[in-house]
């Protein structure tokens, strides 16, 4: 069953309306006919099973069904603030973090970054970003498509995390996983969690020194991880922990 996001607005009492980009793609790539199940999030967060009623040039029609869609968002909100990498990286975070429930993705110009992006290609890097994250939600079937916010620096990207309920900083040179487990198991239903993941080069001191007193700095094993790793890791732990308390009520 495919999903699809529309705006508030679109859906009425009895169906949805379908524009824009979408329309091209059920009807010339998907191929979709009447009679098809679909899945419906508006931007809002409500969820919905539609079945396709009409195709048409500019829009497509779909009727709403009794039974409502359940939503596939976690508990927490997690917000996962990444220290900008080289190539096509990034792209591989976003897509992974997203199937994963990722709220929030802030890319976070550190000083090891190797990455330096100047004002235009950022606006651009960023829209190209978000059209990916609205692509793996809709591919992961989740009720709301996750914001790339736009480029921070580091001191407003420690400032931003910092008013979440739990602040996590995995870092290369810290040991043990106690205080991974101990972090892991604070959070409860309904927090918002901020992950800060250095880039290729890592954490500078000092970046690691700002927040060390107000964030929980943490190890994530005796390996070193890439840094598109790196975050992918910490949100399949979160994303598990989640679960397992939803289930547990």
């Amino acid at each position: 069953m495919y999903q699809f996001f529309v705006e508030e607005e679109q859906i009425g009492r009895e169906f949805v309306t379908i524009t824009g980009s979408d329309v091209n793609h059920i009807k010339h790539v998907l191929r979709m006919k009447p009679g098809e199940k679909i899945r419906i999030s508006s931007r809002e967060g409500r969820d919905l099973f539609c079945v396709v009623s009409e195709v048409a040039d500019t829009f497509v029609q779909a009727d709403i069904l009794n039974e409502e869609a359940p939503s596939t968002e976690l508990s927490e909100k997690i917000y996962l603030f990444q220290g900008i990498p080289k190539g096509d990286r990034m792209e591989t975070v976003i897509e992974k973090a997203v199937e994963l429930g990722v709220y929030e993705i802030i890319p976070v110009a550190m000083k090891y970054c190797v990455v330096k992006l100047d004002a235009k290609k950022e606006a651009a890097r960023v829209s190209r970003w978000q059209k990916l994250a609205e692509a793996a939600a809709k591919q992961s079937k989740r009720s709301v498509i996750p914001n790339i916010h736009p480029v921070m620096n580091y001191r407003g990207a420690v400032e931003y995390a910092a008013s979440c309920d739990v602040c996590l900083v995995p870092y290369e040179n810290e040991t043990g996983m106690k205080s991974l487990k101990e972090a892991a198991a604070s959070i409860k239903q309904g927090d918002s969690v901020s992950v800060l993941i250095g880039p290729e080069g890592g954490f500078a001191e000092e970046e690691i020194a700002l927040v060390r007193n107000g964030m929980q700095v943490v190890s994530l094993g005796r390996r070193i991880l890439r840094t598109d790793t790196a975050g992918i890791a910490v949100m399949a732990m979160l994303m598990l922990e989640s679960e397992i308390r939803k289930e547990q009520g």
